[in-house]
C-alpha cells in the first residue's frame, strides 16, 4: 500500500515537472509581433512564384495534391507551433521536384515572410531570421493574442 502511495506521488510530481517544463518552452514572441519586413516578403514573392506556385498556386490556395499555404485550414494546422517547425518543413521538403532542399536558408526565410504577409500577419523592422534557435522562439498563432492579461 505504501508503495502505491509513493508511486502516485511520484507520478504527480513528474506530471507537474513536465507541465512546468512545457510552460517554460512556450515561445515568448508570436507571428503577431512583426517578425519579417515588407522588403523580405517582396523577395519571397519572387522566389515563391519561381519555386512554389506550380504546386501551391499563385495565391497560396493549394490544390488537390498540395496544401494551401494561406487561410483558416493552413493557420489551424500550424496553430501553437514554433515558426521553426514551418521553416524546417519548407527547408527539408520543398520544393517537391528536382530542387528539393536546394534553396538557401535565406531564400526559405524570404518565402516564409511572404507566406506570413499573405496570411495578414504584421510586418516588422527586421528580416525574419533563418536560424532555428530564433525561429523556435516565435509562436504561430492564427488569432491575435490579447496581451492585456
Amino acid at each position: 500500500m505504501k508503495f502505491i502511495g509513493l508511486a502516485i506521488v511520484g507520478c504527480a510530481l513528474a506530471c507537474t515537472g513536465l507541465s512546468l517544463l512545457r510552460a517554460q518552452q512556450v515561445p515568448a514572441r508570436s507571428v503577431w509581433d512583426g517578425v519579417y519586413t515588407d522588403q523580405q516578403a517582396k523577395r519571397g514573392t519572387a522566389i515563391y512564384h519561381d519555386y512554389c506556385a506550380d504546386c501551391h498556386g499563385d495565391d497560396l490556395e493549394g490544390d488537390a495534391e498540395a496544401p494551401a499555404l494561406s487561410g483558416a485550414m493552413f493557420q489551424n494546422d500550424w496553430e501553437g507551433l514554433p515558426l521553426g517547425s514551418l521553416f524546417q518543413r519548407i527547408r527539408r521538403d520543398m520544393p517537391l521536384n528536382k530542387y528539393v532542399g536546394t534553396l538557401s536558408p535565406s531564400m526559405n526565410a524570404d518565402i516564409l515572410a511572404y507566406i506570413l504577409k499573405v496570411n495578414r500577419f504584421p510586418e516588422g523592422d527586421a528580416d525574419l531570421s533563418h536560424a532555428p534557435e530564433i525561429l523556435n522562439q516565435i509562436r504561430f498563432e492564427a488569432v491575435k493574442p490579447d496581451r492585456k492579461r
